[in-house]
């Protein structure tokens, strides 16, 4: 099976063979062009291989074969005001409590127009003010304008349409495990991944003032913020209720007067919407770290004067030992790996293989996403990706970024 490479990761990128392993790799690989493009094509098929900086191949055929989303799959959900119509009906004898503070409403699909914007760099975030998510993107960048998006697509569109520069995203939580959702959405959108941002969230449980704990019968959050607090509200025998974001569950107990519901959610939204806290600090585990992605339109340039990771994604031939050949390229260099993640593709997620001894089998075919401790700047890094391309059938290099060493 013939596999042929072209373009490079970097400039340094021209070698052929695996001279840092002493063995010889096949002819039909060669480097040309710093254009950071990557292509693989196989006797059966080609599949596109896109690099950092890649664009697309005409007449390849992602392995994905998705479409960036589109308006009807993000309109599909119902508005958050309504998540929970039982909750304001209960709440419609008490009067709705008027918040005196000029907020920023959320973007939605309808915003995403072009429009100009300032020199004042302008980062997205999914949620409401007071989102855990916010405060990552002002960790990143103090003196940005942080822009709030109703949902993780619109965030990406967002950064696609020049209506921001960037966008922070969470990926994944110690507690809490991977954001699915977002890895996904990395494969479906051209964006690159240009630092990352870890944050240890505080979980305060809040409620109107003068409203006591034991007086709570449900609490309004995030998903992954009432899976973090599990022991806690099994404690206080409470009610879960799913809301879009965090500083959105805040508002809505504030704005409709919710004398016997709660939220969960970072103290800048109790002190935004008014509310008290009643609790701090109820997540399962006091280490609780959410690892946020910065995505911006263009890469950025590797280096090697300080600590980069490198995240990647790619798929396998069927075989036995596949994934630990795949794996063995970067421990046969001293590569650190911080992150794998398997994903089924969603537009072929069944391979089936027929074997004369045992029938007709279904497996599911699979993603893998790998962060690993290496600059592209590295030629340890471009051999272990090089090695990698000859028995991946797609391999995307998704970034090259600073590490984020800081708490």
């Amino acid at each position: 099976m013939a596999v042929k490479a072209m373009g490079t990761w970097v400039g340094g990128f021209c070698r052929t063979g695996r001279g840092d392993l002493g063995s010889r790799r096949s002819d039909a690989v060669a480097a040309a062009g710093p254009n950071w493009r990557l292509e693989v094509s196989r006797a059966e098929g080609r599949s596109e291989c896109a690099g950092v900086c890649a664009k697309p191949v005409e007449g390849v055929k992602p392995v994905e074969d998705v479409k960036p989303v589109e308006d009807e799959d993000l309109s599909s959900a119902p508005p958050s005001s309504e998540v929970n119509e039982g909750a304001g009906n209960r709440g419609a004898e008490q009067q709705p409590r008027k918040l005196n503070r000029d907020l920023p409403k959320p973007l939605s699909l309808t915003d995403l127009t072009v429009s100009s914007h300032g020199s004042n760099v302008r980062v997205a975030y999914q949620g409401s003010p007071g989102a855990f998510s916010e405060a990552a993107a002002l960790k990143a960048y103090p003196q940005c304008v942080a822009v709030p998006c109703e949902q993780f697509e619109v965030a990406f569109k967002a950064v696609e349409l020049w209506l921001v520069d960037k966008a922070v995203l969470p990926i994944e939580n110690s507690v809490g495990g991977s954001i699915h959702r977002n890895y996904d959405l990395l494969l479906c959108h051209r964006l690159h991944i240009v630092g990352e941002v870890q944050m240890a969230v505080n979980h305060c449980l809040m409620a109107l003032p003068g409203v006591k704990k034991e007086e709570l019968k449900r609490v309004l959050s995030h998903p992954q913020a009432l899976a973090q607090c599990e022991i806690a509200l099994g404690k206080l025998g409470v009610i879960r209720e799913s809301i879009d974001d965090t500083a959105l569950a805040a508002q809505l107990v504030a704005s409709n007067g919710l004398k016997d519901a709660g939220a969960i959610a970072s103290a800048r939204a109790a002190e935004i919407y008014g509310l008290r806290i009643v609790e701090e600090m109820i997540q399962d585990t006091s280490d609780n770290i959410t690892r946020f992605l910065i995505l911006a339109r263009e890469p950025i340039i590797p280096r090697t004067d300080r600590p980069f990771k490198t995240s990647v994604v790619f798929t396998l031939e069927e075989g036995p030992g596949v994934l630990f050949k795949a794996l063995a390229v970067f421990a046969l260099r001293s590569i650190n790996l911080t992150k794998i993640e398997s994903r089924p593709q969603r537009k072929r997620p069944l391979r089936v293989v027929d074997d004369s001894n045992y029938g007709t089998a279904k497996y599911f075919d699979y993603l893998f996403y790998i962060d690993f401790e290496a600059s592209m700047a590295e030629p340890r890094a471009q051999n272990a990706l090089s090695h990698l391309q000859e028995f991946a059938t797609f391999l995307r290099v998704l970034g090259c970024y600073p590490m984020d060493t800081s708490l």
